[in-house]
């Protein structure tokens, strides 16, 4: 359901030139009407205000029931860093946070992660932009496991796309709570996008065409 934190958080992708209407093509070659590209965040004022909206979301989904933040590299890297700092900032939260090269260093501390050391038993959150398709975290879980016997039971990213994968039938959200038992949680999702166009009465040439892509895609 659209309320005024989530009217804001799609006004302020909007102004950030992250989310945009008009025709695209998304990776796996789908044409829609809308794209988010949250690489087009680039300021000090955008991750801080970014890093609000995730921190709160895990303030009212966790608590301070984990032990530390993971963000995937590399989009997730500079997220968990700013929402570990908000967390401590704006509700006295201070957890630890790490997240892992692309490659093993060879040298020095050698490893692939980098900041927090994960022991077992942990509860580690994953904080991302956007699932795709599940490929990230498909690599990232095997990266976890081997560092540590961690819990990892939930993410955290800004939209939730609502689409199916490869197959047809489940969406990559659904895919991974299935193989990981991992819960996903959106700051909003495509619904509330379209409801919020709908709410607008401005993008009337844009509705159809998401009507018709989320009709063909998504599950809703």
């Amino acid at each position: 359901m659209l309320n005024s934190l989530k009217i804001e958080f799609i006004e302020f992708m909007m102004s950030a030139d992250v989310l945009r209407f008009g025709d695209f093509v998304t990776k796996s070659g789908r044409n829609t009407p809308y794209f988010i590209n949250t690489g087009n965040y680039r300021t000090g004022k955008q991750i801080s205000t970014l890093s609000k909206f995730y921190s709160r979301l895990i303030k009212d989904t966790c608590g301070d029931n984990f032990d530390a933040m993971f963000g995937p590299a590399y989009k997730g890297i500079p997220l968990v860093a700013a929402t570990a700092a908000n967390m401590y900032e704006e509700y006295g939260i201070d957890k630890p946070y790490f997240f892992n090269r692309k490659e093993a260093k060879d040298h020095g501390e050698g490893g692939n992660l980098v900041g927090y050391k994960p022991k077992d038993g942990d509860k580690i959150i994953i904080v991302e932009d956007v699932i795709t398709a599940g490929t990230a975290i498909r690599e990232t879980m095997p990266v976890l496991k081997s560092a540590a016997n961690v819990n990892v039971a939930d993410m955290f990213i800004s939209v939730n796309r609502c689409e199916v994968g490869a197959n047809g039938n489940k969406t990559a959200i659904m895919e991974v709570n299935e193989e990981f038992g991992l819960k996903v949680h959106s700051i909003i999702s495509v619904s509330d996008i379209y409801e919020y166009l709908k709410d607008k009465g401005t993008y009337g040439d844009v509705l159809p065409k998401m009507e018709e892509y989320m009709k063909k895609y998504c599950i809703l």
